[in-house]
């Protein structure tokens, strides 16, 4: 008798069992049992049970041989300042492991589930956001902290709103590195399994927080604060100056964006058109 077994594929999300082609075998007839046609329509049970252990290994060896690119790709971008001084010889690596991770996640549609949140940017080759490292290198009294992207599509299938947070301050007229807060926000829509397009709706700068230096000036603690110091401190801490970028008589700007590589705590992305790549890990949400 043929006992030969189909071609077996296996996905590193779980270790469940199936034919690639989905046909059953001529040389089965039937499955000893019910059980058994359940867990693999197609080999009897023994042969399911001779196969199990060598996919299970392998679903764990996958799984791990991803976890080590992540690794590798994060750390081979430490060292590049989030991309600004990053050499060609590191740009090119760093793509090299990125499209590594990316294999991975190749033609899986968007989860918006797990894009649903906060991530932090590690790496960009984007133009646009490069620019803000190059003037904080250049001007001494300019300060950019933390970027995030934050997803809000939980419960949506069609898209949701993203929203690019870019702290950044002053040096002696706003906390350092997290003064103010430049939000740009946009509305995303999902055009295929990965792409996504971004209608920009809104800038905005907002939750400033200036330092005790400028308090002092405005408010100064050894005098009497007057009503009218309090009250600029306060209009300061609350000011929020924000500009449509879109409306009835002018189009919103837009782009697409591919969503190359996504999992509980890595986000790939590229701008299409040539407009850079973006590296993000999971962080917490913010305040």
């Amino acid at each position: 008798m043929d006992l030969s077994l189909p071609a077996l594929s296996i996905s590193p999300a779980n270790t469940c069992l199936h034919p690639i082609n989905g046909t059953r075998p001529n040389s089965f007839a039937k499955w000893p049992s019910k059980k058994s046609r359940l867990l693999y329509p197609g080999i009897s049970a023994t042969a399911v049970a001779a196969v199990a252990p060598a996919m299970a290994a392998a679903a764990t060896a996958s799984v791990a041989e991803l976890e080590s690119r992540k690794h590798d790709l994060l750390r081979a971008v430490q060292e590049t300042q989030r991309g600004l001084s990053a050499t060609a010889e590191q740009r090119s690596f760093i793509e090299e492991g990125m499209v590594g991770v990316e294999r991975f996640g190749a033609g899986s549609p968007v989860d918006l589930v797990a894009l649903d949140g906060t991530w932090r940017l590690n790496y960009t080759s984007a133009a646009d956001v490069l620019v803000l490292f190059e003037a904080a290198a250049r001007l001494p009294f300019f300060q950019v902290g933390q970027i995030f992207q934050k997803f809000e599509c939980r419960g949506r299938t069609d898209g949701g709103i993203v929203r690019n947070v870019v702290r950044w301050s002053v040096t002696n007229l706003l906390e350092e590195h997290e003064g103010a807060t430049l939000l740009v926000t946009a509305k995303f829509s999902i055009l295929t399994k990965r792409n996504i397009y971004l209608e920009f709706n809104e800038i905005a700068v907002e939750n400033i927080k200036i330092s005790e230096e400028l308090q002092a000036l405005i408010a100064p603690a050894i005098l009497p604060r007057s009503f009218l110091s309090l009250q600029i401190l306060q209009f300061l801490r609350t000011l929020r100056a924000k500009v449509p970028v879109s409306g009835p008589d002018r189009r919103s700007p837009g782009g697409l964006y591919y969503l190359s590589y996504l999992d509980r705590d890595m986000l790939l992305g590229r701008a299409i058109g040539g407009g850079g790549i973006f590296i993000f890990t999971r962080a917490q949400p913010l305040a």
